[in-house]
């Protein structure tokens, strides 16, 4: 059976994992966090221990921003490569590093090797236009300025595997999935389908962050670059990397610091934690606008699923929907279970994400060997 290779490259780490058939058999995986350079530094020693290098037969790469244009995934030709590129402009923290792991690809396992992008923006390619058009001047649609959501990947995967163990129809069934990791969105999904999602037209919107900042008036902006000097890439530069849960606390962007630092008594530390539930809350009230029942709300990635007091935090709000949270199991952190209540108003779930499985079950469906 052919290989594939996929490379999920952050903005502070990169994971590789080896499937012998897409979407199914893993072989090997292995993982590095950066310490201060590019993650994609640390690719020709994941690759030697992931090993099978002259067996891969494609590799498949995660890839944050497609734009309008990639709604699918695609080949990577030096042409689509160049267009990845141009929208580093609107990830700047996430396209460049899949940029380097596809050359860093070329270097070590050569460029004849086909080489795959799976996009992020490409599940909410179904948004309707009420969603995902800005309410600023009709221009700005057709220059490209718009809502296209991210997380994508993940989503996708969240809301089938959930359905799975539900034993549901995904065809017949609504869900919000929550992405909290060191990234944070939400979607509401009907029927396999992506309707909203609070990330917008760069990886910046939405939910407050680990060093994101999320929404914010966008006033702020103008008066800061107007009236306080700050340059565009200062500008940048703060709200990508020195927001969020980093920025409010003074301490970290990682909710593990955040809740030892609370412990302590630290009262910035508390702030911060109280503002990401807060601004979780409100907008999983939007995503349940969306839809016209909810069959489960579910938690993901790093924080959703492994963070209990986040989760108790976030669902102590939800009652008014006749959610109720079975405090043991949650505490326990449960993978690919129901955390509450019988009888709760919505199922409440954690459930593990897996980016590298959904890529590799792309690349099988593109390749047409899956």
């Amino acid at each position: 059976m052919p290989k594939i290779l996929v490379l999920n490259a952050g903005s502070s780490s990169l994971k590789v994992a080896l499937y012998q058939e897409p979407g199914t058999q893993l072989l090997s995986q292995a993982q590095a966090d950066s310490s201060g350079g590019s993650p994609v530094e640390a690719l020709p020693s994941l690759l030697q221990s992931i090993g099978h290098l002259d067996e891969i037969h494609a590799v498949g790469h995660r890839v944050v921003h497609g734009g309008v244009r990639f709604r699918h995934p695609v080949r990577l030709t030096p042409e689509v490569r160049a267009a990845i590129e141009q929208l580093s402009e609107f990830a700047p923290v996430h396209n460049p590093v899949a940029i380097a792991g596809m050359k860093g690809i070329d270097r070590i396992l050569g460029a004849a090797i086909p080489q795959i992008a799976v996009f992020d923006t490409a599940f909410h390619a179904s948004l309707p236009p009420a969603n995902f058009v800005y309410p600023g001047p009709y221009e700005w649609l057709e220059q490209g300025i718009r809502k296209y959501g991210f997380h994508g990947i993940s989503h996708q995967f969240t809301s089938r595997r959930t359905a799975e163990l539900l034993q549901a129809d995904l065809y017949n069934f609504r869900v919000i999935t929550c992405h909290l990791g060191s990234g944070c969105s939400l979607a509401a999904i009907r029927n396999g389908s992506s309707i909203n999602t609070t990330m917008g037209f760069t990886p910046l919107d939405g939910l407050m962050m680990g060093s994101r900042s999320g929404s914010v008036d966008p006033g702020i902006l103008i008066y800061l670059l107007k009236d306080r000097g700050v340059t565009p890439d200062q500008l940048d530069d703060m709200l990508n990397r020195h927001s969020g849960l980093k920025g409010i606390s003074g301490l970290s962007g990682d909710m593990r610091e955040i809740l030892a630092a609370i412990n302590e008594g630290n009262p910035r530390a508390q702030l911060a934690f109280d503002m990401y539930v807060d601004r979780v809350r409100s907008q999983i009230g939007v995503m349940i606008s969306s839809l016209d029942r909810v069959d489960a709300l579910v938690f993901t990635a790093g924080v959703g699923e492994n963070s209990a007091p986040v989760r108790t935090a976030i669902c102590n709000s939800l009652e008014y929907f006749g959610v109720h949270l079975d405090e043991v199991k949650n505490a326990a952190s449960p993978v690919d279970e129901v955390i509450s209540m019988p009888g709760s108003g919505m199922r409440i779930m954690v459930v593990h994400t897996d980016e590298q499985w959904e890529i590799s079950r792309e690349c099988g469906k593109f390749l047409g060997i899956s």
